[in-house]
């Protein structure tokens, strides 16, 4: 089984549609992709931490789908994984143990309920420098 790797906004938007499962360290998103076959993309915002952190996080995010995605990843599905703030302090086996389960939850189909849209960008509600 070849796995690849998410490079489009439009993918990762996609996904963003698909089934969502949280858990401590990340938020996993797993989206049907027509058969394109098993693709990954890792999202870590600038929320985290600095570069060092957020490319730290983005390294052991790699790792732990390399690992999981051959036997435990959905077929013809893309996986997103999303760094939450409590995920660069978890261990490496915690954190594959949580991927394993958050895989297991979506082959089965049993996604978080949906999340409250955001009320638009909050940069933008006139909170300036004033």
């Amino acid at each position: 089984m070849t796995i690849s790797v998410l490079t489009k906004r439009a993918d990762f938007l996609a996904a963003n549609r698909g089934l969502r499962i949280a858990r401590p360290g990340f938020v996993l998103l797993a989206r049907p992709n027509g058969g394109v076959g098993v693709r990954y993309g890792i999202t870590v915002t600038k929320k985290i931490g600095n570069a060092v952190v957020r490319n730290r996080m983005k390294r052991r995010f790699r790792e732990l789908l390399r690992a999981a995605l051959p036997e435990g990843g959905l077929p013809d599905h893309d996986h997103v994984l999303i760094g939450r703030e409590g995920g660069i302090e978890r261990g490496f086996a915690q954190l594959a143990e949580e991927l394993a389960i958050a895989l297991e939850r979506a082959a089965k189909g049993k996604g978080d309920p949906a999340r409250r849209p955001r009320k638009g960008n909050r940069k933008t509600h006139g909170r300036g420098r004033g």
